[in-house]
């Protein structure tokens, strides 16, 4: 794992070092679930694609477990010779996206349990955390939340969000936050009981813990999208202030089979009852939603 620093940083300087653009939301509400096949458009402009560098910004209170989930999940999503199904066999979908492969490394990790800008944010204020840990070609830096940390618009309309901003060049950076403790049936379904749509009993966590499960659903979600539509004219449908993306256009739907309320055919632990689709480093295990496939215009599971 790459070390981890602390915020020896000023906000006048940050504030100064970035420019916000507008952030691009993924929203989980089961009544959302996509019925017919989507048809994403490429709107012309730069992927990430080759070597891409993720840094990570971890805000709030985040275990050493918790923090080895999370980066587990990014270094398996190039793992090479991985058993099936896999973490890298569903991020290979990104590779169909024009512009070929994305491998990605994690580099720097700045760690802020003192909540440097408080406990609750607005938006632009996110990307002013992001910028601190850029580094690397092709940056994404992403900022994670504790589940203290209230977020504007934060289960109400998103669950996590990407964006660019502007430093030393320009980055994308995303954010998903941990939502056990704020609406855990919204952005943390199919582990809990969902707001909206039919009240099936929810599935068992991987990792046993709910909030980082539910994170790691959004982050797939939302890195996905940040590669294939980094900076708003990439590949996307409808609205460009308002898309569905590689994952987003395939909400709800994590294995064949797969309605309102209901996730798909998925796998199950003989051992815990976890549910899963995807293994990861270490022994873990994922449940990773549906991808849009470019190749055949379709949500591809990997079940």
């Amino acid at each position: 794992m790459a070390s981890i620093s602390h915020f020896t940083i000023f906000v006048s300087l940050l504030v100064l070092f970035s420019m916000l653009r507008p952030a691009l939301a993924t929203t989980r509400k089961l009544a959302a679930l996509v019925q017919e096949q989507p048809l994403l458009l490429y709107h012309n402009g730069p992927l990430l694609k080759g070597n891409v560098t993720i840094n990570l910004i971890w805000y709030g209170k985040f275990s050493p477990i918790q923090r080895s989930i999370i980066v587990d999940f990014h270094n398996s999503l190039n793992w090479v010779k991985a058993p099936s199904p896999s973490v890298s066999s569903w991020w290979e979908t990104t590779g169909m996206y024009r512009g070929g492969s994305c491998s990605v490394i994690v580099g720097n990790q700045v760690l802020d349990e003192n909540y440097f800008l408080g406990k609750s944010l607005k938006m632009a204020q996110l990307v002013t955390l992001a910028s601190i840990a850029s580094q690397g070609k092709n940056p994404i830096n992403f900022v994670f939340t504790s589940a203290d940390v209230a977020i504007e618009g934060f289960c109400t309309s998103r669950c996590g969000a990407h964006g660019s901003g502007t430093g030393n060049g320009e980055f994308a950076y995303a954010w998903v936050g941990n939502s056990l403790t704020q609406c855990p049936g919204q952005c943390a379904w199919p582990f809990h009981q969902p707001i909206y749509g039919p009240q099936n009993p929810p599935l068992v966590s991987p990792s046993g813990d709910i909030g980082i499960d539910g994170m790691i659903i959004n982050l797939a979600t939302v890195l996905a999208g940040t590669v294939t539509n980094p900076f708003n004219n990439g590949y996307f449908e409808g609205s460009a202030g308002a898309p569905l993306e590689a994952v987003s256009a395939c909400t709800g739907i994590f294995g064949n089979g797969a309605h309102p309320g209901y996730p798909g055919e998925v796998l199950v632990d003989k051992t815990t009852g976890a549910s899963y689709n995807a293994l990861g480093m270490n022994g873990r295990k994922y449940l990773l939603p549906a991808m849009w496939d470019p190749q055949t215009s379709t949500c591809k599971t990997l079940l």
